[in-house]
């Protein structure tokens, strides 16, 4: 690190300065030697670009050669697997070269295997709309009829990710980036903290099973401060979080080792302790008393959109929150669907592997029960989940999105190089991690513009592909655009493979059969996991 590497070069120097001067010239070509890879090392640390040579000056820069040579084994090393295909460094340059505006073009036609089970596509036109012809930042208002203060969002968000699990400075960089580029960032369940308020960037504040920023001592929902922190102006939505789809059913982690005095505040918690959320909420017990929590967050906010989020599981539970919804005549402003394939570095293994529906999964039958009950205008769906391209949100919308919030992306922009350290508090990147000897290489002015650069392009990116496609407006797309291979020898779209239901059929006894146990078991009065189910 930074300090180690000015003791050292200083103790090389000297040393090697003494041995020119008191045992043989020859000496010189190493002091020399010893002289240049200093100076290159304290440039390295002056410098705001590169916080990988930031913090580890000299070192860091092999990172960069490595990059630059791109051999498979570094490929290997420092990728993670997106969308379940291990060919993926296609998507994750292209987070790169648009947060840094590089060229995005690329010779000798595409990377991935188009011939490999699970390749996808979207349909063009042989009719495309001009770019120019097209709406360049759309947005969706998220407000139903009982919201008093409707927001309009971008159609690309920062997903949850508290400050605690990050660094200050990568909230800073994130919430700039949201005010340059005039999207959402969503504070994740760690709290409402400074450093999300500091740059003026729109903010979802997310509501967890620990309350953290709105608890009491003894860790119960606490009205007033909500009210409080919620009336913000920056503050444009809220999120009550049921469940992520990185551990379903488990609840939060926050190590000892990084919930400091500050964060301590900020949660209201003890500070230096480990922090576990419980995996359910204690202000609620049914679906029924769910939607009526919802309708007070709502009106102790002002009137501000609020909605939930959940990673699909029992499907039976979610039908009963429908029926709750209907029964009361209350629905949330939103609901985000998580993925089972979402990521954290606080996740037991196997909750990360094997719990949760996967994101489409989810998506797809979230959509089609909440137009099944006609009850789909009342509610915006968020998809979240792996969300890394232009494509990713023209697939997520012809499920059923209208919007997306990306967490690893956003992260990429930032500078991560996916170490797979988040969970030890030694972030080489300075982004997951609360080390002030390694949070000094993120420099905010630089990264909070890299963020919007990635939104910025990404979106024009999905404009590109809707007018390619033959398309004028998001809301056009259908499952029918877009493809997968399931075999080599057959193509099947997303319609085939996620039928559509009907608006309002299932309130004419039309359930599909897959779903009819899943309404049987549904009850607005308690949670249910009577039967075994499968999407």
């Amino acid at each position: 690190m930074r300090g180690k590497f000015i003791i050292i070069s200083s103790a090389l120097l000297l040393g090697s300065l003494a041995l020119s001067i008191f045992l043989s010239p020859n000496w010189y070509v190493v002091f020399g030697i010893i002289l240049v890879l200093t100076f290159m090392g304290y440039q390295d640390m002056v410098q705001k670009k590169h916080t990988v040579k930031r913090i580890f000056p000299l070192v860091g820069r092999l990172r960069y050669v490595l990059e630059e040579l791109r051999p498979k084994m570094y490929q290997y090393f420092i990728e993670s697997d997106i969308d379940g295909r291990p060919i993926n460094r296609v998507d994750r340059n292209v987070i790169y070269q648009r947060a840094k505006r590089e060229l995005e073009t690329v010779p000798f036609g595409t990377q991935l295997d188009v011939y490999a089970e699970g390749y996808e596509w979207m349909c063009h036109s042989m009719a495309p709309k001009a770019f120019d012809t097209l709406n360049h930042n759309p947005r969706v208002v998220f407000g139903n009829k009982d919201c008093k203060q409707p927001y309009a969002a971008s159609v690309l968000n920062v997903s949850a990710m508290s400050y605690g699990s990050l660094s200050s400075q990568a909230v800073e960089a994130l919430n700039g980036g949201a005010q340059i580029g005039g999207f959402a960032h969503n504070t994740g369940e760690g709290g409402l903290s400074d450093y999300h308020l500091k740059h003026g960037g729109d903010l979802i504040w997310q509501i967890g099973t620990g309350y953290f920023g709105c608890r009491d001592e003894h860790g119960n929902f606490e009205p007033n401060l909500f009210a409080e922190k919620s009336n913000l102006s920056n503050v444009k939505m809220i999120e009550l979080k049921i469940s992520q789809g990185a551990k379903p059913g488990h609840g939060g982690i926050l190590p000892a080792s990084k919930n400091t005095e500050e964060i301590a505040r900020i949660r209201h918690v003890k500070p230096h302790t480990k922090i576990a959320s419980p995996p359910y909420h204690s202000a609620f017990n049914t679906p029924l008393e769910m939607i009526q929590f919802i309708q007070k967050l709502r009106e102790l906010s002002g009137g501000k959109p609020v909605g939930f989020k959940l990673c699909i599981g029992h499907k039976s539970e979610f039908i009963s929150i429908c029926k709750a919804m209907i029964h009361l005549d209350i629905y949330p402003d939103f609901i985000t669907v998580d993925g089972g394939e979402g990521g954290t570095g606080a996740a037991p293994q196997e909750f990360t592997n094997y719990l949760g529906a996967p994101m489409l999964d989810g998506l797809a039958f979230v959509h089609n029960i909440l137009n099944g009950l006609n009850i789909r205008q009342h509610i915006k769906i968020i998809a979240s989940g792996k969300i890394i391209s232009a494509f990713h949100i023209a697939r997520a919308m012809a499920l059923g999105a209208d919007t997306c919030n990306s967490a690893r992306a956003m992260m990429m922009a930032l500078g991560c190089i996916q170490a797979l350290l988040c969970n030890t508090n030694r972030c080489p990147t300075g982004i997951a991690t609360q080390d002030p000897k390694l949070t000094v290489g993120l420099v905010v002015e630089d990264k909070k513009v890299r963020v919007a650069n990635y939104h910025k392009g990404t979106i024009e990116s999905f404009v590109e592909m809707l007018g390619a496609s033959g398309l004028d407006d998001m809301k056009n797309i259908t499952r029918s655009h877009i493809y997968r291979r399931v075999n080599l020898n057959e193509m099947l779209t997303y319609e085939e493979i996620f039928p559509s239901i009907k608006i309002g059929s299932m309130l004419n006894n039309e359930i599909p059969e897959k779903y009819k146990l899943d309404f049987a078991h549904a009850d607005m009065n308690k949670w249910g996991v009577g039967v075994a189910e499968t999407i």
